[in-house]
């Protein structure tokens, strides 16, 4: 089993024997993710951390997704609980970057990708390729694309 799975059937097992129902009920749909993903497929298959990682990740977008869609339609309550069950999964994730962090990083890249020949709108593609594997799981796609295509016009 990979350490972060241990890590959080182990929280697991504290949140219930502390009664904690809200981290208890956010780990178990979480780790209910992670078996899901690992059986999903033509053959059974243990996650490793990054992959494990991918769908903590997965699953707090879900969660801010749905607790803006329960805002808009006035239910504060439950956007409430989204927010506080993605609170729970944050702390499994790595710190997400800031705007300034992620301007450098998007800024080496485009540089990189101007060195190797790409040009104007075709370099999107290019720098995208370059920035992805840098900031993996601590910035979302759109958020990238972004800064990309400000830097790039």
């Amino acid at each position: 089993m990979t350490s972060l799975k241990s890590k959080l059937q182990e929280d697991l097992t504290g949140a219930i024997k502390a009664r904690d129902e809200l981290r208890s009920a956010t780990l178990r749909l979480t780790l209910s993710a992670v078996t899901k993903e690992e059986v999903s497929g033509r053959a059974a298959r243990e996650l490793d951390d990054d992959e494990v990682q991918k769908v903590i990740a997965r699953e707090a977008k879900k969660r801010r997704e749905a607790a803006d869609a329960f805002a808009k339609g006035g239910r504060t309550a439950q956007a409430e609980r989204e927010l506080a069950e993605g609170e729970v999964l944050a702390a499994y994730l790595p710190k997400p970057l800031t705007d300034d962090e992620l301007e450098s990083i998007v800024s080496e890249a485009v540089a990189e990708a101007k060195a190797g020949g790409a040009e104007g709108r075709g370099a999107m593609g290019a720098v995208m390729k370059i920035v992805t594997p840098r900031v993996d799981g601590r910035a979302e796609g759109g958020r990238v694309a972004g800064v990309v295509k400000r830097l790039l016009a």
